[in-house]
Parts: structure tokens; sequence; C-alpha cells
């Protein structure tokens, strides 16, 4: 059947249905460069306004899989389960989660990416370990499972090239909210990449893609469905990111807190989250044993973590790299701090040098946001609230002004209920 890409695009504008040829036809047109970007982009903003069908999304999500190569764990004779986070605020969780449960007996193959924008990306953080290498051929991930139980690394160019395109150029023309694409892109790397379970951390709040649980759950069903359809044990829970996850936003200092987490300390929230999608992750594996609590008490998930970074070249006993400035920015009245606002942050923390704009950009490792009070605790007017770290102190002005409006202090008593971590659980 001959297509052509304009009548494709008319065809979804006009809020019809994609027929599976015409999907399997512009996804492998693109990937080979014979449908041109903005062809492309003029689809992705067609899908943003009119939407897919479950159909639909889980074809586009097949041809994205079929569009390179299917990677298979089965030789390491053990269940494999990974996580994903849809992105959010001091999201330090993959560090400590995937020693964690490699230490209470499932293997993590975790495919992980950078940053862009208010968002941090798991990769940035632990290349501020120095020697660590996120770039690993199929065999050094293997070596590395069956040494360390898990792997933290990049995925490779065979993995779903044609989401890799339409990931950037999502980017740069604002189609990056489209839930049908947000859930074929994570989706299409997840189950290409061949773990036999999959636990999706979908974050709603101001610091989250999904500001309201109503779409944050509408992606995760998708995704859960796109998941179970495809043979692989899905569940997803649904965190809160109206606040960031522990006391840090950045790299460095990210990896710091996880540390601490490894080392049974570390933010009663980060560890709270830890625990509960290390336990989902066993359950949806099906590996029965040592308790993920257990693991960060007895030493034996920092064990893990030591083998995990040591076998990726990484030093985990160099001291980690520290940013040349920092400024303090104190309490301005005294009282109950009532918000402490998760994109405010991560956009303070993106301007002082801890994100990128753009996908070459380079960051600082020391960069970020140390905070030192959380929604809910009494504070008094001068004391430190945040500290900011960078190595370029020019930034501090721009990056104050992303916390306008982002720090609420209410009088002395103030009643204060914090969110619940999980929000809700979708299987």
């Amino acid at each position: 059947m001959s297509m052509d890409a304009p009548s494709v695009i008319r065809t979804k504008r006009d809020r019809g249905e994609l027929t599976d040829a015409q999907i399997d036809w512009v996804i492998d047109a693109y990937t080979r460069g014979e449908v041109a970007d903005e062809q492309m982009s003029a689809l992705a903003m067609a899908i943003l306004l009119n939407g897919m069908n479950l159909r639909e999304i889980s074809r586009w999500t097949d041809a994205m899989i079929r569009s390179g190569v299917r990677m298979d764990f089965s030789a390491l004779g053990v269940p494999t389960s990974d996580k994903h986070s849809t992105g959010g605020v001091g999201d330090k969780i993959t560090l400590p989660l995937a020693p964690l449960v490699a230490a209470c007996g499932a293997a993590v193959p975790q495919l992980s990416g950078r940053g862009l924008g208010h968002t941090g990306g798991t990769l940035d953080k632990l290349e501020s370990i120095p020697g660590w290498r996120a770039l690993l051929s199929n065999d050094e991930m293997m070596t590395v499972l069956r040494d360390a139980g898990a792997v933290i690394c990049a995925a490779g160019d065979g993995l779903a090239p044609a989401d890799k395109k339409l990931y950037a150029l999502r980017d740069v023309t604002g189609t990056v909210e489209a839930i049908p694409l947000i859930a074929s892109s994570i989706m299409s790397k997840k189950i290409a990449e061949g773990t036999g379970a999959l636990v999706l951390d979908v974050k709603v709040g101001s610091g989250a893609f999904m500001k309201n649980l109503a779409d944050a759950q509408e992606l995760a069903r998708t995704m859960v469905g796109l998941g179970t359809n495809a043979g692989v044990n899905t569940v997803a829970l649904l965190t809160d990111m109206s606040t960031p996850l522990g006391l840090t936003a950045g790299n460095a200092l990210e990896v710091r807190e996880s540390v601490e987490v490894l080392a049974g300390g570390g933010p009663a929230d980060v560890v709270e989250l830890t625990i509960a999608l290390a336990r989902e992750m066993l359950a949806a594996a099906g590996v029965q044993g040592k308790d993920p609590a257990d693991a960060l008490r007895d030493g034996s998930a920092m064990d893990h973590w030591r083998r995990m970074i040591t076998a990726q070249g990484g030093d985990v006993d160099a001291p980690l790299p520290v940013a040349r400035e920092q400024h303090v920015i104190t309490a301005s009245a005294s009282g109950v701090l009532t918000q402490l606002d998760a994109y405010a942050v991560g956009v303070c923390a993106w301007r002082l040098g801890a994100g990128r704009a753009r996908k070459e950009d380079p960051v600082q490792a020391g960069a970020g946001v140390e905070m030192h009070a959380k929604p809910g605790d009494t504070v008094t007017a001068g004391q430190p609230l945040l500290t900011l770290h960078t190595d370029t102190p020019e930034r501090y002005d721009y990056a104050i002004e992303a916390l306008t409006g982002g720090i609420g202090i209410s009088p002395a008593g103030t009643a204060f209920t914090p969110n619940p971590i999980v929000l809700d659980r979708i299987a």
C-alpha cells in the first residue's frame, strides 16, 4: 500500500483513527529519514490535540520497538525487574533502589536517561562519581548484572531508535505532554529492554509533567496496559511531586544523599518511597525472601551499590565534587513552612547549572539546591532554608528569581498535613 506523510497527518488532524498500516509506515519512514521532522512535528501536534485510542497507542509503541533491537536477559537465570520514573525534582530513587532490589534477589537492568529542564537525570547524577561510565556494551551490561545484580546505564543506539528521534523532536515542538506519546516513548524502551517486570513511578504535582491526579491516572493506566499486553508484569504507583524528594536537588548532592540512604539513614520520604518501590519490584518479579527494609539495615544493599559502581569504573571512595560557591536563603518570617514548591526548586537548581536547556549542554556536578527544612517544619526568621550551590555565582540572581512564590510560611500553630508519598496504585 502506498503511503505519504500528508495523508497520515490529515487523518489525525481530522480526528480520525490511524490504521495499523499507517502507523507502521510513518514510524519506519521517519526512522529512515523519509518523513521529515516538520511532517512528524505536525503529526505529533495532531496527536497532542486529538489523542489516540489504546489500539493506536499499542501499535505505535510496537512499531517503535520494531525500529530497533530487543534485549534478552534470560541467560541470567534470575528474575529481572525494572523501575521507571516519569521525572521529578530531587528524584534520586533509582540510585539506592537498584542495588537494594538486587540485594533482595532480583536482577535490575536499569536503562536511564539524562535530565532536561527542571527534572534531573539519573546518568548526570552518577557521572559526578569519578570514573563512572554510563555507556556500556551489551556484554558489559551482562557482566555487571552477573557481578553486582544491578546495572544503571544509558540505552544503546539500537534500542527503539524511532523513539530517540521523536523524543528530541517533541521537546522542541511543544508536544512533550501528549499522553499517547509519553506512554509509547517510555514503554517502547522498557519493553525492548527485555525486563520481565516493571514498576512505574508516575509523578503527580507541580514538579511533574502530570500536574493533576486524573491525568496521571490516565497515563498510568495506558502504560500498565501497554506493558501487560506485551507480556511484561507491570504496575504503577502514583507518587507526590508537589515538594522535592529528600533534602537535595542536583547531581553530586543527590548521590551523597543516596549513599546516606544505603547506609541506613537519609531523609524519611526518600527511604519510604525507595522501600515501597522495591517491594513492588520484587512482588512483580515473583521474588520472595529478604525484605528491602532489612537490606538497608544490614548493609547488603550498600555492598551491591559498591560492586555496581566499581564495575562501571567508578571510585566509590573518592570525594564527590563540591561547587565552588554557596549562597544561603533564609526564612523571611517565623512560623510553619507550608510550601516548598517542587517546580520552583527544580528550576532554581537547573539555573544554578545542575541541568541543561539542550541535550548537548554540560552540567555542573556540584550545582544544586540543599534544603534545610521541609513543609510542616517550624522555622524561625533568619534561619537557613536553602543553600544554593554553583561554580558560577553570576547565576544566583536568575536562580533566586525562580523561587518567587515557591516558598510559603504560615503563622506559628498553623495546622499542616503533607500529602502522602504514594497517592494511588494501578495494576
